[in-house]
């Protein structure tokens, strides 16, 4: 079965299993929107051996044609510190963060551009299901600053932390800076306490919860700087940014 094979039997698997009827269009770049769109809606459930083993080869095929970026490849700025552009779906490290909501299963709006949808999208659906037993076990949604670690699936990265960001309604508080540098602080004790050697930050909250770039930026690197100092903890840290602009920010606070 070639790439093309099973992305169009993953389609029809999921079509059948959702009870939808839909023309699949011959395309590639349409077909890879569709599947996509199909695994974000997705509710969490029992899947077939043979579904994940189909889903499992497609995405590691999709892993190997986007590239995977190793942390051993990148150079620190400065005491491991890192500064790195680029697809957060393809950076091999221990663990990367994922910006997630307080449900913590995933982004359920079709082919949606957040970081959230893209790597519950490439990890594959075994990971909704594990954040589907971890919340069903907890009891209750998660709170903003909590994070949480699972398996990373079909990403390079070893494990997913996932924490839930503030969200900036209408102007930033004092309350949203430090729930924000709770969010840091909580993913790299676990990082920690699973005796993980790297970890990769997206820019928190920023985008769809609204902090603004420039105070999530300097919020992220003082937190860092500070809980490295005060535990002599020699993890190494990736910011992850995807955007120019918060390039440029990180780039001048590292400097």
């Amino acid at each position: 079965m070639n790439q093309e094979e099973r992305r169009i039997k993953l389609i029809e698997d999921l079509l059948f299993e959702q009870n939808q009827k839909v023309n699949i269009p011959k395309d590639k770049s349409s077909q890879e929107l569709l599947l996509r769109g199909l695994m974000n809606i997705r509710m969490p459930r029992k899947f077939s051996e043979i579904f994940i083993n189909t889903q499992n080869t497609y995405l590691q095929e999709r892993l190997q044609e986007k590239g995977i970026t190793d942390i051993n490849c990148l150079n620190p700025i400065k005491d491991d510190l890192y500064l790195w552009r680029g697809d957060i779906t393809t950076l091999k490290c221990d663990a990367i963060v994922n910006a997630a909501n307080s449900q913590m299963l995933g982004c359920f709006i079709p082919n949606h551009r957040c970081i959230d949808n893209a790597i519950h999208t490439y990890a594959g659906i075994e990971l909704r299901e594990e954040c589907f037993q971890m919340m069903k076990k907890l009891g209750r949604e998660a709170e903003v600053g909590e994070a949480f670690l699972t398996k990373a699936y079909n990403l390079p990265s070893r494990y997913v932390i996932h924490t839930v960001g503030p969200f900036v309604s209408s102007y930033l508080t004092e309350e949203d800076k430090k729930n924000l540098q709770k969010c840091y602080l909580s993913c790299l004790k676990l990082a920690e306490e699973h005796s993980l050697d790297s970890i990769a930050f997206c820019c928190i909250s920023t985008g769809e919860f609204h902090f603004p770039n420039d105070a999530a930026g300097q919020i992220a690197v003082e937190t860092v700087k500070q809980y490295k100092e005060k535990t002599q903890s020699k993890i190494k840290v990736i910011f992850n940014v995807f955007k120019e602009l918060d390039y440029d920010i990180y780039k001048r606070l590292l400097s």
